[in-house]
């Protein structure tokens, strides 16, 4: 390193004007021999460094961030600082991060992150899913005493004719009836629709879990209010197995994701003696893996919902579907796992 580098790492010395381009001719051979080795790193040809260079990845990544410290505090070209901030950045992460494939990054995520993220949000879990069945018993009650409550609850034309006034034949064929066509398309529209349901309730989380309450809430209300329709013309159990059949996943996956939403909710709003930031960042982390995972939920009620509740059509069938899926979910995350190496 010549004088005048020297002077300018020196703390105590005054800071002089630096020529950008005598800069890069004193320390451009390092730069260059570090971009080069971690070009070959990238390329998975780590095999293929000799002693030498992995000796001297090190000392390459100290003098590209002493660098990088000179040339911000005097001012040189903005290309050069970002060319040293990149080429920083590249190094940090070949020497101190974990270096896995995006396979195996996905397969750590589904034997071990997600259900470890939805295990830790077990407690807002489970409140999520006893609020959601109280709606759905007060909806209930409230249909039962008064009809004209289910109107209160239920958009028109979301009913689609499934009403009080509906008939018992009526009822009976939007159990029942199918329609081969269209079924992939149908699938689609359902599980566009229950994903936006589940960012909307891990996304209004954010404002203290007020709204993500207020939408489960709903969500229940919803579901009582329908099923007690189909109950009070003695389908009941009928109407109970055509839900089954998708519900038991996509309510799971609604619940999850509220449950993460209100994780970081009450993260900001009892932040203890923690920043609000630094409070919703830590929860955000393990809230965020859940939320990831229940768009995969989500795809199998689309699924189950737009072709599989459609083509099979007893009663005993769907009720077998609905609740192998429930257990099959529930064994997956609240079974411990062992230890990830």
């Amino acid at each position: 390193m010549n004088a005048n580098a020297s002077a300018l790492l020196d703390p105590a010395a005054a800071p002089p004007l630096v020529n950008a381009s005598r800069f890069r001719a004193a320390h451009s051979g390092d730069w260059e021999r570090l971009d080069d080795i971690l070009a070959r790193i990238e390329k998975g040809s780590l095999r293929r460094l000799s002693d030498e260079d992995l000796l001297a990845l090190p000392g390459l990544y100290r003098t590209t961030l002493s660098s990088l410290s000179v040339a911000r505090d005097t001012s040189l070209d903005r290309a050069l600082i970002t060319y040293l901030e990149q080429l920083s950045i590249r190094a940090y992460f070949q020497i101190y991060g974990v270096r896995t494939s995006p396979w195996r990054q996905l397969a750590r995520f589904f034997t071990h992150d997600w259900a470890e993220a939805v295990r830790g949000l077990w407690k807002e879990t489970l409140f999520a899913v006893l609020l959601t069945l109280a709606s759905g018993a007060v909806a209930w009650l409230l249909v039962a005493r008064d009809p004209s409550w289910f109107y209160g609850i239920i958009p028109q034309q979301l009913a689609d004719g499934r009403d009080p006034t509906a008939s018992v034949a009526a009822l009976r064929k939007t159990l029942y009836d199918h329609h081969h066509d269209f079924l992939g398309t149908f699938a689609a529209f359902l599980f566009t629709h229950n994903a936006q349901i589940a960012i909307f309730s891990f996304a209004l989380g954010f404002a203290f879990a007020v709204p993500t309450v207020l939408l489960l809430i709903y969500n229940g209300l919803s579901v009582g209010a329908f099923l007690e329709v189909f109950w009070a013309k003695g389908l009941g159990w009928n109407a109970l197995g055509w839900l089954c059949i998708h519900g038991t996943t996509e309510i799971f996956a609604i619940c999850i994701s509220a449950a993460a939403g209100m994780r970081i909710g009450l993260a900001i709003a009892f932040p203890g003696r923690e920043r609000r930031t630094d409070a919703a960042v830590r929860a955000g982390r393990s809230a965020a893996l859940a939320m990831a995972g229940t768009v995969v939920m989500l795809a199998v009620a689309g699924i189950l919902e737009g072709v599989g509740r459609q083509t099979v059509l007893d009663d005993t069938s769907r009720y077998a579907i609905g609740v192998s899926m429930l257990i099959a979910w529930c064994l997956y995350f609240y079974v411990p796992r062992g230890r990830r190496a």
